[in-house]
């Protein structure tokens, strides 16, 4: 319709369409944002942070690899050096080298020394003793004797200019051009205080090449400082690269005894290094030198599982990527799914008035949505249940007050006037067979009657402290001539710890009589019937089962409905009156399927408390 002043308005429904659809769009992008943050931003994260973690793990390592390496070496350098001078001691005092007073004329120990220096194969290049005057006396090698050997620079190992044992300063270009560290032990005379020369160790330097070496083996290169910071031993990478002799800077050893850092390389011509350093701790009593050993490593080729590692982290942080990525599509294209199935499951209550299948729900709004419409429906469907039941109630009772006053007098009447007629004399057989008929079903119509008061118009329970298991054994041994007559067993298992309870006795008694008869009514010859108490969180349990045909699971959740009944011949009151009397209670009753096969109700009743 057009307005008169011939602008056009959109209706409102247009207005909700189209808000439906923008809304529904920034639903579907919003979902998808969503997903992609809650799962991209966590897990970048956490391999973020899972990287960082693992790295500094394995950068730890490394440079405790390297620290451990060099104490490693460090101790093997001083366990060589200790052996040595323990040599040096032993040897100085055999009686032997006492031949250097007699110049060795014999030439014993020129052959002492070649056995000794042959017995240690390459560990000493030379064995030689010298006189007071430090003539070479005897030697291991023969062309040496008579030469005379001056003594050098040397280091005393106990910190007094005396000791008997002492190295001399290291020759890396010695005799024919091997490294040698020459080991001089004074030789004390056996015939008086003095001395009588000199024997010295040539103690080969390539020993302690290889020790270093050996340990190179594993991708790194080693270095042995002086106390000055000089390189005096090397693995082949450094020796070849003339690094012997060349000082390191003193800020690699700023550690203190033993330490790790990352420094320019540039010293040793080399890039930037990872270094691990140990200061020598002697051997046993002996001191060390103050020599430390230092563990060298590439830093690029240390770090080379750290890139591998980083790598395999981005990997599968691609790999969550993408699958989140796919993953949060799906879910935002499918975001509408939840609706239509929520529109479905109304319209088939609608059309069908019974509670359909519920339908599966996302989390979030759309599932909040659901579950808060589902409950709704489910409450609506109870509602109408309540409203039916309540209405059978209202008819029941409007038809109990009705019978109460307008069949009670009548049928009392008949019953007295056929209590009569059977105790006139002379009566036939068959009349006294038809007045039991007349005051048997009168009888039957009075408890009829009964049964529609009880349940239409219930007395409020008198409740007083009672124990629950007399009031079984009581209502046990009423039925037991009935129960004795159709040959049906009444088992109790009573629990006999719980406390006292609150009840109507005369109406707990009637809901078991109810209860029992029921199964006595239905049960075959040589039947069962148990009834067991028991206690569970404050509250008394009776559980009464039997071993009948039991009651079909369609049908458990409305046993206790008004005038449903599948008994030939019953009203169907007797299960709403018992409800009826143990919600008074304040208790529950359900129904199911008992561990004997049958049927089984469950009472449960709140306990009185200790005073």
């Amino acid at each position: 319709m057009q307005p008169r002043d011939g602008k056009k308005r959109i209706v409102p429904y247009t207005w909700a369409f189209t808000c439906y659809d923008f809304l529904a769009l920034t639903i579907r992008k919003t979902l998808l944002m969503a997903f992609l943050l809650v799962s991209l931003l966590p897990s970048m994260l956490l391999t973020y942070l899972a990287f960082r973690v693992a790295g500094e793990a394995m950068r730890s390592d490394i440079e405790q690899g390297l620290k451990v390496q060099a104490a490693t070496v460090s101790q093997d350098i001083d366990k060589m050096l200790f052996e040595r001078l323990q040599n040096a001691q032993t040897w100085r005092r055999l009686e032997v080298t006492q031949d250097i007073r007699i110049k060795d004329i014999d030439k014993r120990l020129s052959n002492f020394l070649a056995e000794l220096k042959s017995g240690y194969q390459d560990v000493y290049l030379e064995l030689l003793c010298t006189d007071r005057a430090g003539k070479v006396v005897a030697s291991s090698n023969p062309a040496h004797i008579g030469s005379i050997r001056h003594q050098a620079e040397s280091i005393t190992l106990s910190g007094k200019a005396n000791a008997p044992v002492r190295l001399e300063t290291l020759q890396l270009d010695g005799p024919e051009g091997a490294a040698v560290l020459p080991i001089g032990a004074a030789v004390p005379s056996m015939f008086d205080s003095g001395q009588v020369g000199e024997l010295y160790l040539m103690f080969n330097w390539a020993q302690i090449y290889r020790i270093l070496d050996q340990a190179a083996q594993s991708g790194h290169a080693l270095a042995l400082l002086d106390r000055d910071g000089r390189i005096i031993a090397a693995s082949a990478e450094l020796r070849n690269n003339g690094a012997l002799l060349q000082t390191v800077p003193s800020s690699w050893l700023s550690g203190g005894k033993s330490g790790i850092g990352t420094y320019d390389g540039a010293p040793l011509h080399l890039k930037e290094v990872m270094v691990g350093f140990d200061r020598s701790p002697g051997f046993q009593q002996f001191p060390g030198f103050n020599w430390t050993t230092l563990v060298i490593e590439n830093s690029q080729h240390a770090f080379i599982p750290v890139r591998q590692m980083a790598m395999v982290f981005l990997l599968l942080l691609a790999l969550t990527s993408a699958f989140a990525v796919g993953f949060s599509m799906l879910v935002a294209g499918r975001i509408a799914r939840p609706i239509t199935a929520l529109t479905a499951f109304t319209r088939r209550f609608m059309r069908n008035k019974q509670l359909p299948e519920v339908p599966h729900a996302l989390s979030g709004e759309v599932g909040e949505l659901t579950e808060a419409f589902v409950q709704t429906v489910r409450d609506l469907d109870q509602s109408r249940a309540d409203l039916v039941r309540a209405s059978k109630l209202a008819v029941l009772g409007e038809l109990a007050a009705v019978m109460a006053h307008e069949i009670r007098t009548p049928i009392g009447i008949l019953r007295s006037s056929a209590q009569m007629l059977s105790r006139e004399p002379g009566l036939s057989s068959e009349a006294q067979e038809l007045t039991g008929f007349i005051e048997s079903e009168t009888e039957r119509l009075n408890r009829l009657v009964s049964t529609l008061l009880d349940s239409a118009r219930p007395r409020a329970p008198k409740l007083q402290p009672a124990d629950m298991n007399n009031i079984i054994r009581h209502s046990a041994d009423l039925l037991l001539a009935q129960s004795d007559k159709k040959g049906v067993r009444i088992s109790l298992s009573l629990d006999e710890t719980f406390h006292r309870v609150d009840v109507d006795a005369e109406q707990m008694t009637q809901v078991l009589l109810n209860l029992v008869l029921n199964a006595l009514q239905i049960l075959p010859q040589g039947g069962q019937v148990a009834i067991a108490t028991r206690t569970d969180a404050g509250r008394l349990i009776v559980d009464i089962a039997d071993d009948g045909p039991g009651i079909p699971p369609a049908e458990l959740s409305r046993v206790f409905d008004p005038f449903f009944t599948k008994r030939e011949g019953g009203v169907g009151l007797g299960l709403a009156v018992v409800q009826q009397i143990i919600a008074a209670h304040g208790g529950d009753i359900h129904a199911g399927k008992s561990m004997l096969g049958g049927a089984l109700f469950t009472i449960t009743l709140p306990m009185k408390e200790r005073s």
